[in-house]
């Protein structure tokens, strides 16, 4: 079977080169090009995965002509999403988004609008989507075993987007680095609550099967010096109660070396029990009225194709599949929706009801 060429548009996020090695380690995959307007952001991936210089780009529409991608990833800064899905969908790749999906619901609508018009495969990457304990969440979920949902609360966050690059490599950031960065910039989509809120809302969604709230709540603290938030609480007001997601730039520590505290994950609460699912956990706690104790759950080994998102992505193209779950626009939709609404009730202090 013929390899699926990809190319690798824009380095603005860090997970491009994670997105690009799991590209790398897919047998049907072949890395066709790469391409950023600064050559220095792209040396790490060429080293990497040892690409010869002509795969390498620095403009788009060059880069997209010559390799003729069956798919293409972008990880340009959120506020740039629309603008890179529509330049990029008239050469008809799929298209695979770093998240958040976008800065904007009218920009999410751009994009989908784009992907429908070239016929083509539209997902967005939610890392936490592939991690096993909230997998088994959902799993245990969908059998009933904790009665119908009526609450959701995520804590996500880490020490920051600058302190780790492609790989988990940590880095020291310093005041020059935050002013030079896209994720300090509120123009171009910067702030944790943009950057972060989406993983609580989308997979929230996905865990509300589809479900929306009707009125949003939020608060917001930007530290002195700085342009956007690094902390957001946001309550989200469902039929079934309430669910809060909060985001946090400055964790004590990151979630996948050390869980700080609060712990970053999930806590779900049925009619009929709790699952606390946390960020990369070996057993999620499933507590219930026949065992209100509670007892420890061994997480569900993720099994091909559903073992990273290139692989599901490769096996939807393949496979004719639409994307289905927090991937999909749908779901990622109502996860942006909510983000809308929460920006703009921390802009004006209010309640406000669901942005449409």
């Amino acid at each position: 079977m013929k390899k699926l060429k990809v190319v690798g548009l824009n380095f603005d996020h860090m997970h491009m080169g994670d997105l690009l090695r799991k590209c790398h380690e897919h047998p049907d995959v072949e890395i066709a090009g790469i391409c950023d307007e600064d050559p220095a952001r792209m040396q790490a991936v060429i080293r990497n995965f040892n690409l010869p210089p002509e795969r390498v780009f620095t403009d788009p529409h060059r880069c997209l002509e010559t390799t003729a991608p069956d798919f293409v990833i972008l990880c340009p800064a959120t506020g740039r999403h629309a603008e890179y899905v529509e330049l990029v969908a008239p050469y008809r790749p799929h298209l695979f988004v770093e998240k958040p999906f976008a800065a904007t619901v009218d920009e999410a609508d751009r994009m989908i609008a784009a992907a429908k018009k070239a016929r083509r495969l539209l997902a967005i990457n939610w890392p936490l989507r592939w991690v096993p304990s909230h997998v088994t969440a959902h799993r245990l979920l969908r059998e009933g075993r904790i009665g119908a949902l009526q609450e959701v609360h995520h804590y996500g966050g880490n020490r920051g987007p600058l302190w780790h690059t492609a790989d988990k490599l940590e880095v020291t950031p310093t005041a020059a680095m935050k002013r030079r960065s896209w994720f300090y910039d509120p123009r171009r989509g910067g702030g944790s609550l943009l950057d972060y809120l989406g993983y609580g809302t989308t997979l929230g969604t996905w865990y509300h099967d589809g479900k929306k709230p009707t009125e949003v709540t939020a608060v917001v603290d930007r530290p002195k010096g700085l342009a956007v938030d690094e902390q957001s609480v946001t309550i989200a007001r469902y039929a079934s109660g309430l669910s809060t997601f909060q985001t946090r730039w400055g964790t004590f520590t990151d979630p996948w070396i050390n869980q700080p505290q609060p712990k970053c994950g999930f806590v779900l609460k049925g009619e009929e029990g709790t699952i606390a699912s946390y960020d990369y956990a070996p057993t999620i706690r499933l507590q219930t009225r026949a065992n209100p104790q509670g007892e420890d759950i061994a997480v569900d080994p993720l099994v091909p194709p559903f073992e990273n998102p290139v692989q599901y992505f490769v096996h939807c193209i393949r496979e004719g599949r639409p994307i289905e779950g927090p991937l999909s626009p749908k779901i990622s939709r109502i996860g942006q929706q909510i983000v809308d609404s929460a920006r703009l009730s921390a802009r004006t202090g209010k309640t406000v009801k669901l942005v449409e």
